[in-house]
């Protein structure tokens, strides 16, 4: 029996380059999530606007937009807010630009008394400018 020596191997040699596939997996699969939820963050509030030929959106300068959903419950900006919170967020609004224009988005199903109510709030605040956002369509409901 013959002993000799063994020789040994390095074994592989440690990667030096960074391996970029799990890296671009990753931001493809967030970009897709984005691109998805993106349109779904416009508005939260689900309501099934009137339809009208003339329906067109305004330039105003500075604007709020005011939204009353099905049950009559109003939301300042995606926020709800109650009476009160109402008038003193116009009220604050209208005291640093007279000239902002309030813009109502309610639903078909909404009391026509509640509608006027809100107005009611919004011009005791001072603003006078009121428009009414509708869904443009071939005829009215």
């Amino acid at each position: 029996m013959a002993f000799g020596r063994l020789e040994r191997s390095s074994g592989p040699q440690p990667m030096s380059d960074i391996n970029m596939t799990p890296l671009i997996d990753v931001m493809l699969v967030l970009l897709v999530i984005f691109i998805i939820t993106a349109p779904l963050l416009a508005s939260s509030i689900r309501l099934e606007l009137p339809q009208t030929p003339a329906a067109s959106a305004s330039n105003a300068a500075a604007s709020l937009m005011l939204t009353v959903d099905k049950s009559g419950q109003a939301f300042l900006n995606d926020k709800p807010v109650s009476a009160t919170e109402l008038a003193t967020e116009l009220a604050s609004a209208s005291a640093i630009d007279p000239d902002t224009e309030l813009q109502l988005r309610a639903d078909a199903a909404v009391p026509y008394g509640r509608v006027v109510e809100i107005m009611g709030i919004a011009q005791k605040a001072g603003l006078g400018r009121i428009g009414f956002v509708a869904e443009p369509g071939d005829t009215a409901r």
